[in-house]
Order: structure tokens, then C-alpha cells, then sequence
């Protein structure tokens, strides 16, 4: 569960298991629908559609041939009156939608079409649009505008408050052996998964493994203040409880039971370009972790991408992928055990 680019380097890296485990491993995907700024955006306002580019971004990672036909719903106009700055695989799934009548059906014929490994749906069908109430009373509405905020984030919610998910969604949510948050940006790609009405609940409810895949970096204006890995747990589980978890009938910890942290190196270059822009490593807090209940697992989960001087510093695939594997492990050991 998340969104932007954090979901789709998961998935990527959990494709070539799904290659190997010859039709026993199984993927879904669920994906938020709170974007409104790009080419998402744009096709949001003007033809009244659910965003499609981070659920593009998925369908890509999972494509059974990262070739011609996943180039292609990458490819972005970069001229043309009302095209520029559009990608083809974001009017792909906009024309489906409007075919069909409805976009989870239009994401799932686009599945279709580029041989995905894996089911992906979005959060909710519903027309959402993300709020943000921040330390001091400021309300602030729109993905893009929350993620810029000069002061931090006290909560967020979604408007209209009621929306639904998917029974799909539920349905893979109870039998999981895993389930995983992230990585990805805090408040507009995590945490908007537990502002979907049922999710928590049955999130909190499921045998499976939860774990949280915590970030690299801090992101300004999105984390402003919150330096340690245990701050965002926090923020996840206090949005979860606040939103339904506490009713599933188990304590708080429940909800996330690991989560991941980062003790690779980054590059000193790579660093400094982040620091300019008031960005920093995310601490290693493992103790505040613990004490919540949640199990830490340490490792080095960094790669380097992009060209010098506009490096990035990203989750490698093939690192998050090999413990979300053996995190689905123990809790399918756990739930075989529960059974006999």
C-alpha cells in the first residue's frame, strides 16, 4: 500500500520473485488517489477522473516486459498544444475509464494490456481530496499545496471524510501474509490508505505481517520537524487509531508490527544536494521504535540514482524486496500455525 515512486520501486523489485515463484506468490497492489498536481491533476480537473499517474507508475513496475509497451505509457509529450506534459499511459487509462464508466475496471483491462504481475487497485473509487490541518490551526487543502507547507503537518484527512474502499481490497487485505506501508511520502502517500473508511479496521484485524517501510529522507514541508523513523511511525499509528483501528479489537501496535530502517551510507555529494534543500537523513531512533511495540529490522537499503549533480537518493528494489519476502515467509509460517 502507498503511492508515488516509493510503491512502484517495491513492486519492481518483488517482480522477479513472482517470475521464480512460478504462480505462488501473489501481489496486489493499492494505490492513493489524492494527487492533483501534473499531468494527474490536470486530467482530474478537466474530465472529472480519479488521478492515473501513480497507478501508471505501477502497472509499469509490474509489467511483465519492461520494454516497448511500458516505455510507451511512460512516454510524456513534450510539445503540443494541451499534450505537453502529458504521458500516454495517463490518457491510456483516462479514455478506458470513460469506456467503461468506471476506473477500476479501466486499471484492471490496462493490466491487461501490459501483462502485469500482480492485481492493483486504487485506494477508493471515490473522488477524493486530501486536507491537512497544521500545527497551529492552518487548514490546507490539495496534495500538492499540503506537501509544501512551511509549517509541520498536525493531521490530514479526506474530503468527503466517508469514502470506501474497494471489497477487493479488503479481501486482500484479510489474506495477506503480508502487508506493507511504504515506502513513499508520509501524509500524501502513506498515511492516506488509513483515511479510507474499513482499511484500518481490517489492517489491524489481519494475521498478516504489517510492516512500514520507513524513509530514507526527510522531506520538507511534508515532515518538517520530524527527524527520527519514530516520529512517522507515530504519525502513521495516531492516523490509523484516529480513524478506526482501535474498534478492530487489538492493541494499538497491531496495526504496524516492523518497521524497516536504513543503515546504509549515502554519498557525501548525493547528501549535500538533499541538505540544500533542508532535507536529512531520517534517524535511526530504534529504541523510541521498540518501545511502541514494534519490531526493528536494520539494513542497508540505499541506492544512488540519476546523473551527477542531480543524483537521488532512493530505496533499492532488490534490498526491500528480499525482506518484504521473508516477512511474507514468517507470517505464512504464523497463520499455518494459528491453523493447525
Amino acid at each position: 500500500m502507498g503511492g508515488g515512486t516509493g510503491l512502484a520501486t517495491l513492486l519492481r523489485g518483488l517482480k522477479r520473485y513472482i517470475q521464480a515463484a512460478d504462480g505462488a506468490l501473489e501481489i496486489t497492489a493499492v494505490v492513493t488517489v489524492t494527487d492533483d498536481g501534473g499531468s494527474s491533476g490536470r486530467l482530474r480537473r478537466d474530465f472529472d477522473v480519479l488521478p492515473p499517474g501513480d497507478i501508471r507508475n505501477c502497472m509499469v513496475a509490474l509489467c511483465r516486459d519492461e520494454a516497448l509497451l511500458s516505455q510507451l505509457f511512460n512516454y510524456r509529450f513534450t510539445g503540443g498544444r494541451g499534450l505537453k506534459g502529458h504521458s500516454f499511459g495517463n490518457l491510456f487509462l483516462m479514455a478506458m475509464t470513460h469506456l467503461t464508466g468506471d476506473f477500476a475496471q479501466a486499471v484492471k483491462l490496462s493490466s491487461e494490456v501490459l501483462a502485469v504481475r500482480g492485481r492493483i487497485y486504487p485506494s477508493t473509487a471515490a473522488n477524493v481530496r486530501l486536507k491537512a490541518t497544521l500545527v497551529g490551526g492552518q487548514k490546507v487543502s490539495g496534495e500538492t499545496r499540503i506537501s509544501r507547507s512551511l509549517r509541520p503537518i498536525q493531521r490530514v484527512e479526506l474530503s468527503p471524510r466517508r469514502a470506501r474502499p474497494l471489497k477487493e481490497t479488503l479481501d486482500a487485505i484479510a489474506q495477506a501474509d503480508l502487508i506493507t506501508l511504504g515506502p513513499g511520502s508520509l501524509y500524501t502517500s502513506v498515511i492516506p490508505h488509513l483515511l479510507v473508511e474499513g482499511i484500518p479496521q481490517a489492517i489491524a484485524a489481519s494475521p498478516a505481517v504489517k510492516v512500514y517501510f520507513a524513509n530514507l529522507m526527510t522531506q520538507p514541508g511534508e515532515t518538517t520537524g520530524m527527524d527520527g523513523a519514530s516520529d512517522h511511525l507515530a504519525a502513521l499509528l495516531r492516523h490509523g487509531l484516529r480513524h478506526g483501528a482501535r474498534h478492530a479489537g487489538r492493541r494499538a501496535s497491531r496495526l504496524i508490527d516492523v518497521c524497516v530502517v536504513n543503515t546504509g551510507p549515502i554519498l557525501r555529494k548525493a547528501l549535500e544536494q538533499y541538505r540544500a534543500r533542508e532535507a536529512r537523513p531520517v534517524q535511526n531512533d530504534v529504541r523510541k521504535i521498540e518501545a511502541t511495540g514494534v519490531t526493528v529490522v536494520e539494513a542497508d537499503l540505499v541506492r544512488i540514482a540519476g546523473r551527477r549533480l542531480q543524483e537521488k537518493i532512493r530505496h533499492d528494489p532488490g534490498a526491500i524486496s528480499a525482506i518484504a519476502i521473508e516477512l511474507a515467509r514468517q507470517g505464512r509460517r504464523a497463520k499455518e500455525r494459528l491453523a493447525s
